[in-house]
């Protein structure tokens, strides 16, 4: 499977331990899919997890899947054996959890170059996707996003983040309904520093998987708020919130006519020697027409 470096908008969690499921997998609406041998995998199970989830990635990445496996955090002592299990040329990158700074990003680095090398495939053919979902990793968030040129995307996770800090969730809440369980004060700061961070560092943000899979309003509120502050997508824990993710973060037909209308008055005022611009009222200038490239280019990047 050649590798691409386009930015996805969802990726769905698929439990490792469960065949059907990374069978079943094959025909969901979605590219970009994580096999899971960590949270959805219980500890009993995480060995032969990581033998069913070896078993799958062919068919997967045959059937056109991008694939970028969750493995184990370093603490468990895990993820050596699961990234070696992993490698190999049908995966995109591994995820990876409670990622703290940038010695654990060398440590998994030098992990998958050995698992490369094993697997007869190119030193730095394996991208990571780490979460930063500990305080330890929002203070470093920066520096971890910048420590590998394995590292394109980042993941801010909310319920580490929460049981780090010792502060409750409004989505634990049973009346937590809709909108309610998104306004979440304890993840203001982090959330935002995270996709500050993330955009310093050229990195594409994910926001953090949305529990209440049955809670679309809920899962609306919360895409609209992490777009807002600056993420790209989101990590989908059940194939019904794709749709929704993907309406969230796809820019709209409104928006992707106005953005090339906006670079059509740019292009026009600049071959007559000005730098800016009257469009409907309102001055086109340099950051707006950043605004509009951008729109443009999300447009562009696929599921």
């Amino acid at each position: 499977m050649s590798k691409s470096f386009a930015n996805p908008r969802t990726l769905l969690f698929v439990p490792g331990n469960q065949p059907r499921m990374l069978e079943k997998a094959i025909g969901f609406e979605v590219e970009w899919l994580i096999p899971d041998l960590e949270d959805s995998v219980p500890s009993v199970e995480k060995i032969e997890a990581r033998k069913i989830v070896a078993e799958h990635l062919p068919s997967l990445a045959g059937a056109g899947k991008r694939l970028v496996p969750r493995v184990n955090s370093i603490s468990t002592g895990l993820t050596e054996a699961d990234i070696s299990a992993v490698v190999s040329a049908d995966i995109v990158g591994i995820s990876i959890g409670k990622v703290g700074s940038v010695e654990d990003i060398e440590t998994i680095d030098s992990m998958l170059s050995a698992a490369e090398e094993k697997a007869d495939i190119p030193d730095g053919n394996t991208m990571i996707l780490p979460w930063i979902e500990t305080a330890e990793a929002v203070i470093n968030a920066y520096a971890i996003c910048k420590s590998s040129q394995r590292i394109h995307w980042a993941a801010f996770g909310a319920e580490d983040f929460s049981a780090d800090m010792a502060i409750s969730r409004n989505v634990d809440d049973p009346a937590g309904e809709g909108t309610k369980a998104s306004h979440e004060p304890g993840l203001a700061y982090p959330r935002s520093a995270v996709a500050v961070a993330t955009r310093a560092a050229g990195v594409h943000a994910l926001d953090t998987p949305f529990t209440k899979f049955t809670d679309s309003e809920g899962l609306r509120t919360e895409a609209d708020l992490a777009k807002s502050v600056g993420y790209k997508g989101k990590l989908a824990i059940h194939p019904a919130q794709i749709e929704i993710i993907e309406s969230v973060f796809r820019p709209s037909h409104e928006e992707i006519d106005r953005a090339r209308r906006v670079l059509k008055f740019a292009a026009e005022a600049e071959a007559v020697g000005r730098g800016t611009a009257s469009m409907d009222g309102e001055m086109i200038d340099m950051p707006v027409i950043l605004r509009a490239r951008n729109i443009i280019r999300d447009a562009g990047q696929g599921m």
